[in-house]
């Protein structure tokens, strides 16, 4: 008997008769999230929390944002929600047109998908193609998605289902330093080490033919690990010799959160020749999509269309929200806020020996919980964080390789008061638990 005088018990009850096990939501009470405005949501039993969190990061400007809203009910108002790229879509080109010029990335074309795994999907796609080589070099902690593909090029056991891949991938150092074997080294001698060791591996695992490196600049459900500046130019400069590609996975980096750079790759002062994108960009509205050098881009020898990629109706706020970004100079804000926070999480805990890392760029921050040793890794406490946060009116995330990293990555458009707010619960979250 479903109880209907708890709406969540109830939700959650149908939930596990009819969703898959490997889908578990957040939380040993499970929450629906029903409305939001601005930075805060209200679930469904009428607790109003801050979200830190927002969607993991697709919420970019947080909720009812009335730019968004209005471009959307716009084109609802055409009657034209799906067209498919059988047709001309103005939405479309004109968001292609703003993307291919921030890109950097000269002559530029851009493909639309529907979400950040299968925009990985398409650069792995194109960049195979363009090679003529199924061999990929991927990142140890990566996550590039829940398709067959970008499956197997996810380097963390926890996100990868299967051993089975269509593509033949080695694994590179990343920038998790906490539990590499190079991270005793400073800056430089790290990323010596790296490229030598990326130089072994080419020689040694692979047949020569590489088509691509594909590495997220900042490891998103890696728990926010951000490798020192300069890695991934050492890395181009090794890749270059022999012609492999190289992808930057911006799906969580992109659009200004770091703060510093528009797009996360900038820290490494590189131009890829393939940029994936997504999450943010529609502000909650599924899009995603690719940028690459036309070369690469019109590789393809077959027909193809992206059926839901792009559509009018995402297109739509995807541009209103690009536009928000730009016109308030959000990049500004997160380095601004995001110092805030950074610093305010650092003094808070600076007496936690459970917290072994605090770590991150703009809004993007994670923290390592590690157990009395100061080293192994203690997924038990990111989740009673995870529970007790909550309970104080703060929504936040966790991931990381062992699932002990706690994720903030709150709307870009977060003030220092409500930041300040945040701080205040998690530092009591976290102290509830010392």
């Amino acid at each position: 008997m479903i109880d209907d005088t708890a709406p969540h018990a109830s939700l959650l009850a149908r939930h596990r008769e009819v969703m898959p096990t490997w889908m578990s939501p957040f939380y040993d009470q499970p929450i629906e999230i029903v409305s939001g405005s601005g930075v805060r949501v209200t679930d469904g039993e009428g607790r109003t929390y801050l979200d830190f969190f927002a969607g993991i990061l697709t919420n970019m400007l947080g909720y009812d944002v009335p730019e968004v809203r209005d471009a959307i009910q716009r084109q609802l108002g055409t009657g034209v929600v799906h067209t498919s790229t059988l047709y001309l879509i103005r939405q479309q080109v004109e968001l292609a047109e703003k993307i291919a010029g921030l890109s950097g990335i000269p002559d530029a074309k851009v493909f639309f998908t529907a979400s950040g795994t299968e925009a990985n999907e398409a650069a792995l796609l194109i960049a195979t193609q363009h090679r003529r080589s199924n061999q990929v070099i991927a990142l140890r902690n990566s996550y590039h998605g829940r398709t067959f593909a970008t499956t197997g090029i996810t380097g963390n056991r926890g996100w990868s289902a299967s051993s089975l891949s269509p593509l033949n991938v080695i694994y590179a150092q990343s920038g998790y330093r906490f539990r590499s074997s190079f991270g005793v080294l400073d800056d430089t001698a790290y990323i010596d080490a790296c490229v030598r060791d990326l130089r072994e591996l080419m020689a040694t695992a692979t047949a020569g033919d590489v088509a691509c490196m594909i590495a997220e600049p900042i490891q998103g459900v890696g728990g926010f690990a951000v490798p020192p500046d300069g890695l991934f130019a050492a890395y181009q400069q090794v890749l270059a010799e022999t012609g492999i590609l190289f992808v930057s996975d911006e799906v969580q980096t992109g659009w200004g959160r770091t703060g510093e750079h528009f797009w996360g790759i900038g820290a490494h002062g590189v131009t890829p020749d393939v940029m994936t994108f997504a999450k943010g960009l529609g502000n909650g509205a599924s899009i995603g999509g690719v940028v690459a050098r036309r070369e690469v881009m019109d590789c393809l020898g077959a027909n193809s269309i992206s059926t839901f990629g792009g559509n009018p109706l995402s297109a739509a706020a995807a541009n209103a929200t690009l536009d928000y970004v730009l016109d308030n100079d959000l990049q500004r804000h997160c380095a601004t806020v995001g110092k805030l926070l950074m610093d305010g999480l650092q003094t808070a805990c600076a007496d936690l020996p459970m917290v072994a890392e605090v770590r991150g760029r703009g809004l993007m921050i994670g923290l390592e919980l590690v157990g009395p040793d100061g080293y192994a890794p203690d997924p038990a406490a990111a989740a009673a964080v995870l529970e007790a946060a909550r309970e104080r009116g703060l929504l936040i995330g966790k991931g990381g390789l062992h699932g002990n990293c706690l994720r903030l990555a709150p709307p870009m458009t977060l003030s220092e008061a409500d930041a300040r707010e945040g701080l205040d619960a998690l530092g009591d979250a976290l102290r509830a638990q010392a």
